[in-house]
């Protein structure tokens, strides 16, 4: 009895181990323990589910990085990275990934998050009332002599998530229409001089406790969006 409660042990602390190893670096320390908890949460291969996806970029990225040499630009961009970062997981959100100057992150997976819209909504507002304090640090710092700007596109929708790649290599990530129209959402932000541009089912989303937010969430177009047949209405978020 007692060697077969050890092997029970053992292997059950070898699934912990390996849930926290497989998300320690995208997910909270809170969220890690919980999955670590109840593995079951961690479906292999890929499901359907309701989707709040965030792209976060920093403007003007190609000209600032001609005045620094690699190291001071590596400095720079993890001083962005880092508090941006920290903001998402904050709020429930998972990190998908980094490419280059931009950060791709989720809400509602692989933790179920009922408010993931909203989340996503105030990770967003958090993240411009961030960057206040990052610019004013990098110019204390002698680090930068200019304020860097981002743009956040922010979508909710069904799409696949899951664990997806290859035999060799694979990635928890999301697949789907709506990951495709977030990341146009974050390109429309230079277009209409906002800082975050949400698509209309995030909106829709947020409940009736988060009006709050919606407070500060104006409509300010109807877009016709590559790949999509109706128009998308648009909104942006004021900080």
């Amino acid at each position: 009895y007692l060697t077969q409660s050890l092997i029970i042990f053992l292997a059950t602390e070898a699934e912990r181990a390996r849930v926290r190893g497989a998300f320690g670096m995208y997910l909270s320390p809170a969220l890690v323990e919980q999955l670590a908890s109840d593995p079951e949460q961690l479906k292999l291969g890929g499901e359907m589910k309701d989707i709040s996806i965030m792209f976060c970029d920093v403007r003007g990225f190609t000209s600032i990085s001609e005045l620094y040499d690699p190291e001071g630009l590596t400095q720079l961009i993890n001083k962005f990275l880092t508090p941006m970062t920290q903001v998402i997981m904050d709020r429930m959100g998972t990190i998908d990934k980094y490419m280059g100057d931009c950060i791709m992150a989720f809400w509602n997976a692989p933790i179920d998050d009922e408010k993931h819209a909203s989340n996503a909504v105030e990770a967003a507002r958090r993240m411009i009332l961030t960057m206040e304090r990052v610019n004013q640090e990098l110019k204390d710092s002698g680090k930068s002599q200019f304020d860097l700007k981002i743009g956040v596109g922010l979508g909710t929708g069904y799409c696949v998530v899951g664990n997806m790649g290859s035999d060799q290599r694979f990635d928890y990530t999301v697949l789907g229409d709506i990951v495709n129209l977030s990341s146009r959402l974050e390109g429309q932000t230079k277009t209409y001089g906002m800082t975050a541009v949400l698509s209309s089912y995030t909106v829709d989303e947020l409940g009736e406790d988060e009006k709050e937010i919606g407070k500060n969430i104006l409509e300010i177009d109807k877009i016709k969006v590559k790949g999509k047949k109706d128009p998308e209405i648009i909104f942006g978020l004021a900080s």
